[in-house]
Protein backbone atom coordinates (compact mmCIF):
# COMPACT_ATOMS: atom_id res chain seq x y z
CA UNK A 1 0.00 0.00 0.00
CA UNK A 2 1.35 3.08 -1.11
CA UNK A 3 -0.37 5.17 1.32
CA UNK A 4 -1.75 7.48 -1.35
CA UNK A 5 -5.36 8.54 -0.83
CA UNK A 6 -7.90 8.01 -3.86
CA UNK A 7 -8.77 10.70 -6.03
CA UNK A 8 -12.38 12.64 -4.31
CA UNK A 9 -15.15 12.44 -6.59
CA UNK A 10 -18.40 13.78 -7.12
CA UNK A 11 -19.88 11.59 -4.31
CA UNK A 12 -16.95 12.82 -1.92
CA UNK A 13 -18.08 16.91 -3.24
CA UNK A 14 -21.91 16.08 -1.99
CA UNK A 15 -20.57 13.96 1.37
CA UNK A 16 -19.13 17.35 2.51
CA UNK A 17 -21.65 19.69 1.25
CA UNK A 18 -24.66 17.69 3.26
CA UNK A 19 -22.27 17.25 6.46
CA UNK A 20 -23.97 18.81 9.57
CA UNK A 21 -21.26 21.76 9.64
CA UNK A 22 -22.60 22.86 6.07
CA UNK A 23 -25.93 21.41 5.19
CA UNK A 24 -26.03 22.88 1.93
CA UNK A 25 -28.98 22.46 -0.21
CA UNK A 26 -28.51 21.43 -3.52
CA UNK A 27 -28.94 25.10 -5.02
CA UNK A 28 -26.86 26.28 -2.89
CA UNK A 29 -23.92 23.70 -3.50
CA UNK A 30 -24.21 24.70 -7.36
CA UNK A 31 -23.79 28.33 -7.19
CA UNK A 32 -20.26 27.53 -4.89
CA UNK A 33 -19.41 25.52 -7.95
CA UNK A 34 -20.22 27.53 -10.31
CA UNK A 35 -18.78 30.73 -8.53
CA UNK A 36 -15.84 28.49 -7.66
CA UNK A 37 -14.53 27.04 -10.99
CA UNK A 38 -17.22 28.05 -13.23
CA UNK A 39 -19.05 25.65 -14.32
CA UNK A 40 -22.90 24.69 -13.70
CA UNK A 41 -23.17 21.19 -13.60
CA UNK A 42 -20.76 18.58 -11.68
CA UNK A 43 -20.73 16.49 -14.24
CA UNK A 44 -18.70 18.56 -16.46
CA UNK A 45 -16.33 18.72 -13.44
CA UNK A 46 -12.90 17.65 -14.18
CA UNK A 47 -10.44 15.46 -11.50
CA UNK A 48 -8.48 19.10 -10.81
CA UNK A 49 -11.69 21.40 -10.64
CA UNK A 50 -12.86 18.31 -8.02
CA UNK A 51 -10.06 18.71 -6.09
CA UNK A 52 -10.29 22.26 -6.15
CA UNK A 53 -14.07 22.20 -4.75
CA UNK A 54 -13.11 19.33 -2.77
CA UNK A 55 -10.73 21.48 -0.75
CA UNK A 56 -13.25 24.83 -0.58
CA UNK A 57 -15.75 22.36 0.84
CA UNK A 58 -13.35 21.26 3.44
CA UNK A 59 -12.07 24.93 4.22
CA UNK A 60 -15.35 25.87 5.14
CA UNK A 61 -16.18 22.24 7.14
CA UNK A 62 -13.24 22.99 9.09
CA UNK A 63 -14.20 26.94 9.86
CA UNK A 64 -17.32 25.60 10.51
CA UNK A 65 -16.42 23.13 13.28
CA UNK A 66 -13.99 26.23 14.44
CA UNK A 67 -16.34 28.27 15.31
CA UNK A 68 -19.16 25.50 16.41
CA UNK A 69 -21.65 27.34 18.90
CA UNK A 70 -20.86 30.79 17.26
CA UNK A 71 -23.91 32.73 16.15
CA UNK A 72 -21.21 33.72 12.83
CA UNK A 73 -19.94 30.74 11.23
CA UNK A 74 -18.33 31.03 7.68
CA UNK A 75 -15.35 33.02 6.85
CA UNK A 76 -13.52 33.68 9.87
CA UNK A 77 -11.60 36.60 8.60
CA UNK A 78 -15.41 38.39 8.03
CA UNK A 79 -17.03 37.66 11.80
CA UNK A 80 -17.05 41.45 13.02
CA UNK A 81 -18.12 42.47 9.48
CA UNK A 82 -20.55 40.27 9.37
CA UNK A 83 -22.09 41.17 12.69
CA UNK A 84 -22.33 44.43 11.86
CA UNK A 85 -24.22 43.58 8.52
CA UNK A 86 -26.73 42.40 10.57
CA UNK A 87 -27.08 45.33 12.67
CA UNK A 88 -27.61 47.22 9.23
CA UNK A 89 -29.90 44.45 8.05
CA UNK A 90 -31.98 44.73 11.34
CA UNK A 91 -32.01 48.85 11.37
CA UNK A 92 -33.13 48.49 7.61
CA UNK A 93 -36.14 46.50 9.12
CA UNK A 94 -34.92 43.02 7.36
CA UNK A 95 -36.17 40.40 9.75
CA UNK A 96 -35.07 37.45 7.22
CA UNK A 97 -31.74 36.36 6.22
CA UNK A 98 -32.75 35.52 2.89
CA UNK A 99 -32.87 39.56 2.39
CA UNK A 100 -29.08 39.91 2.85
CA UNK A 101 -28.38 36.85 1.32
CA UNK A 102 -30.04 37.97 -2.11
CA UNK A 103 -28.11 41.44 -1.80
CA UNK A 104 -24.71 39.59 -1.57
CA UNK A 105 -26.16 37.32 -4.55
CA UNK A 106 -27.65 40.00 -6.96
CA UNK A 107 -24.15 42.38 -5.61
CA UNK A 108 -21.10 39.83 -5.95
CA UNK A 109 -23.25 36.84 -7.25
CA UNK A 110 -22.43 34.74 -3.92
CA UNK A 111 -25.58 32.88 -2.18
CA UNK A 112 -24.38 33.64 1.71
CA UNK A 113 -23.43 36.69 3.44
CA UNK A 114 -21.00 33.90 5.01
CA UNK A 115 -19.11 33.24 1.90
CA UNK A 116 -17.81 36.94 1.48
CA UNK A 117 -14.41 37.45 1.72
CA UNK A 118 -13.27 40.78 3.22
CA UNK A 119 -13.65 43.46 0.56
CA UNK A 120 -17.08 41.95 -0.41
CA UNK A 121 -17.94 42.34 3.15
CA UNK A 122 -16.88 46.54 3.09
CA UNK A 123 -18.71 46.95 0.13
CA UNK A 124 -21.62 45.19 1.44
CA UNK A 125 -21.55 47.58 4.47
CA UNK A 126 -21.53 50.78 2.22
CA UNK A 127 -24.35 49.59 0.51
CA UNK A 128 -26.26 48.92 3.27
CA UNK A 129 -25.24 52.25 5.04
CA UNK A 130 -26.11 54.12 1.65
CA UNK A 131 -29.30 52.31 1.96
CA UNK A 132 -29.99 53.75 5.45
CA UNK A 133 -29.10 57.05 4.44
CA UNK A 134 -31.47 57.10 1.75
CA UNK A 135 -34.34 55.37 4.06
CA UNK A 136 -33.95 58.26 6.37
CA UNK A 137 -34.20 60.93 3.90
Amino acid sequence: MTGKRPAPTIKTIWGLAKSPELQLTSEDLHLLVAGYVGKDSLKELNGREIRLVVQELQRRKDSAKRQAGEIFPGNAVTVRQRKKITQLAEALGWEEEKRVNGLAMKMFGVARVEWLDYQQCSKLIEALKAMIRRQEE
